[in-house]
């Protein structure tokens, strides 16, 4: 309560709101939205179970409850109560849901009955489950759990007397990924599999090895054995990104490898006939951004299918058909979220390309489907104006299933989305941007710009509702965003321009971006704003080092100096081998090249900072050296905390609500660059 009432405060000294009619969209608005997620369809097709995420004020989480939605859009809650249940996974026989919940207080596989509508925990597991996945005969529940292991510190203080308080012990690291984003300093352990009954009882490891075996699990039709996908060389942290799939049975834990190649391997398939995988991967060439495709093999490893040669758009969940004659998937192209069904013969036909929606903060594509055993889909759907509903898809019709947040944004005056396409002035690229338009505006007016850059960077905007644009057109901006050179589905080539070349002419294609508005005369040039968030924040502070032309920037968690980033991220192994030549100090001029900090000289315009404390993706290192750079500059600068935020900021809508805030309290003090 104390951060919403700071919140506040701040809002009531920044005069950029003091005018905000009582229908636009509001910070406060965050806590009232919601979306579907992670459908489920039913083994008869009749009805979908999915998540119906919801943020929870008093918490400041968001949260989740099964809710069930029949082929008519009749509603109806399956679960209830301030708790985060997720991962609704059907028996073959239709009669029993699992999932995972923290209903009883920690995470635990829960089971729903069809038949009574009664759901209870069936397990007492010490660490949170992962990858629920049914065997074919109904009788077991295979999943994966971190496990934790013992190793003794390699130091122990003599001479403590008995109730004295001393200070903790030190922390003695010497694995190689000791740290991850969002999850913090790793605990001894590995990831393993598991079984457990049905009818619920006691868990049985089937893998003791000290590799990791998380991901996507599948059953072979005779529920002998499990297929999973696994980094189990020796030198796994030499090659991070060198997974295989492996035969795992059930009765003695026997593993048996099932590819072996140059590159990932993952999240298998088995079809329903028992007969086939299909899988996910590449061969590996060590480049920045590689094409995911599409394969099928028989299920003892042999005759491995490419089946997706000619498509230039990277291949994600996979689902085989119910008669196993071929699977259905999802892609994105140009921003859209397209699903497909392919034959094992290779003929395609692509069903819809409006799946999305699930990224409400910002409008990052990206969404999820199910498909019934009829082939009739149910997918997350993509719209600028909400966040996910369900859609239905079947021959014979399309129908809208929820509408979640009509309740809190139908009376809201929202900004219009203006989908526009430019030429890059550095080739004959085409570049796709959206506008957002502030609320009842007027073309006849003058009206500042915010360009709003995404991250990855080899990830992709869509045309999808995002908060944080919808607040920012609400305070009477208009907000560009772009998907630039670097960015995913537009072609491999595409997001390749940026390998071992990042920044370069992804500033170039902003920039014709931000003329492209300018040209159509609504614009003061003298109230252009720019901010980003993590490779958006990379490109802010490389864009401030090469022009003046924005009045401010916010710079949310970047890189500023990659030599120091790629020896401070949690995911070093990796970025080292794949979006840099090699180590930093063998490539040291490389890696300055393109480092903001290398141009902090260059730097005239005012900057604001803004970053997770808890960040080890882009750490607050990153951002304190170039707010101590821009002092030493004499730029004027200021840094925002985000306490114990990791990467992913938004994780808490009030970190949103103040993310957003200090953006718009920046820029509304900096009205001219003259």
């Amino acid at each position: 309560m104390k951060k919403l009432l700071t919140l506040s405060l701040l809002l009531s000294a920044t005069s950029v709101y003091a005018n905000a009619s009582d229908n636009t969209l509001k910070l406060e608005d965050v806590f009232q939205l919601e979306y579907a997620s992670q459908p489920a369809v039913h083994p008869d097709g009749g009805y979908t179970v999915f998540v119906r995420n919801y943020m929870d004020i008093m918490s400041d989480r968001r949260l989740g409850n099964l809710w069930r939605v029949d082929n008519k859009g009749e509603l109806r809650p399956l679960t209830g109560g301030e708790a985060n249940d997720h991962s609704p996974t059907w028996s073959p026989d239709g009669k029993t849901l699992a999932f995972v919940s923290n209903r009883s207080g920690s995470n635990q596989i829960h089971l729903y009955w069809a038949d009574s509508r009664d759901d209870a925990p069936v397990t007492r597991l010490t660490g949170s489950p992962s990858n629920l996945t049914w065997s074919p005969d109904g009788k077991w529940l295979a999943f994966t759990m971190f496990t934790p292991g013992s190793k003794p510190v390699p130091v122990s203080l003599p001479g403590k007397p008995q109730g004295a308080e001393w200070a903790q012990p030190a922390r003695y690291i010497d694995k190689d990924n000791y740290r991850f984003d969002g999850a913090g300093y790793a605990p001894e352990g590995y990831t393993q599999i598991y079984v457990v009954p049905a009818s619920g009882g006691t868990p049985r490891q089937l893998t003791h090895d000290e590799f990791n075996h998380g991901g996507q699990l599948s059953w072979t039709g005779d529920s002998k054995h499990i297929i999973f996908s696994a980094n189990r060389r020796d030198n796994a942290f030499e090659q991070p990104n060198n997974s295989e799939l492996y035969q795992l049975a059930v009765a003695d834990g026997a593993i048996k490898q099932l590819t072996d190649r140059n590159g990932p391997d993952r999240s298998p398939q088995v079809s329903p006939d028992g007969k086939k995988i299909a899988w996910l991967g590449y061969d590996d060439e060590r480049m920045s951004y590689q094409l995911t495709q599409l394969y099928v093999m028989d299920v003892d490893g042999g005759s491995p299918k490419l089946m997706t040669s000619e498509l230039d758009y990277s291949v994600d969940s996979v689902k085989w058909s119910a008669d196993s004659r071929g699977v259905y998937f999802s892609y994105d192209r140009e921003g859209k979220g397209h699903i497909a069904y392919q034959n094992l013969s290779g003929k395609r036909r692509v069903l819809t390309d409006s799946m999305g929606g699930l990224t409400y903060t910002r409008p990052y594509s990206g969404g999820s489907f199910d498909v019934s055993k009829d082939g009739d889909l149910v997918f997350t759907m993509a719209s600028p104006y909400r966040p996910a509903d369900l859609m239905l898809q079947t021959s014979k019709l399309k129908r809208k299933l929820t509408a979640l947040n009509e309740d809190a944004l139908a009376h809201k005056e929202l900004g219009r989305i203006e989908e526009i396409w430019y030429e890059s002035s550095h080739d004959d690229y085409k570049i796709q941007g959206w506008i957002a338009y502030p609320p009842n505006f007027d073309p006849t007016r003058k009206y500042p710009l915010i360009l709003e850059i995404h991250g990855g960077p080899h990830t992709a905007y869509a045309g999808s509702f995002a908060a944080e644009i919808q607040l920012m057109a609400a305070q009477g901006y208009v907000v560009l965003y772009t998907n630039p050179r670097g960015s995913t589905s537009y072609g491999e080539k595409f997001a390749q321009e940026i390998h071992h070349n990042y920044p370069s002419n992804d500033y170039t294609d902003l920039m014709d971006g931000v003329d492209a508005v300018i040209e159509k005369g609504f614009i003061d040039e003298n109230r252009l704003y720019v901010t980003g968030g993590s490779g958006g924040g990379v490109l802010t502070a490389w864009i401030v080092g090469h022009t003046d032309r924005f009045a401010a920037a916010v710079v949310a968690k970047p890189v500023i100096n990659w030599y120091s980033f790629v020896l401070t991220a949690d995911a070093y192994n990796y970025f080292t081998k794949y979006w840099f030549p090699g180590v930093p100090w063998e490539h040291q001029e490389h890696y300055m090249k393109y480092s903001p900090i290398s141009y902090v000289g260059n730097v005239k315009t005012p900057t604001m900072l803004l970053t997770g404390e808890a960040d080890y993706r882009t750490p607050i290192s990153e951002t304190e050296q170039y707010y101590q750079a821009l002092k030493l500059a004499g730029v004027e600068t200021a840094m925002v905390r985000i306490p114990d935020a990791p990467h992913g900021i938004a994780g808490r809508p009030s970190n949103l609500m103040s993310k957003v805030a200090y953006i718009l309290h920046w820029f509304d003090n900096h009205k001219s660059n003259e």
